[in-house]
């Protein structure tokens, strides 16, 4: 069966929904916090200040932010994306800088 151009077919509604933010999740007082900081690049020091939250709070707080895709980390400068690696984020996060993704936008716009 053809589709007239423009039709959206069940795949494509498929694929547009998978790219939405889960919206089933929302994020935690904290975490929302943490997003509210982030539209700019802000180092870890900085965000903890802003946020009123503790070092050890804040880097848990990062590390389910970074898991659920809603922010990206960067060291050692401002300028260099690091992938989140679960085993290594401790040794870097103090020293890291942080910026909300498309993603972890959406979800503070939409809460």
């Amino acid at each position: 069966m053809s589709y007239p151009h423009g039709c959206l077919t069940f795949s494509r509604l498929k694929l547009i929904f998978a790219t939405l933010p889960d919206l089933h999740h929302p994020v935690t007082d904290a975490e929302f916090d943490i997003l509210d900081e982030l539209y700019f690049v802000t180092p870890f020091a900085e965000l903890s200040r802003k946020t009123g939250l503790a070092a050890p709070v804040l880097e848990e707080n990062l590390r389910s932010l970074l898991e659920q895709d809603l922010i990206r980390s960067f060291w050692p400068d401002a300028d260099t994306e690091q992938a989140y690696e679960p085993t290594s984020f401790g040794a870097i996060c103090r020293d890291a800088f942080f910026l909300a993704s498309k993603e972890g936008l959406l979800q503070h716009n939409t809460r």
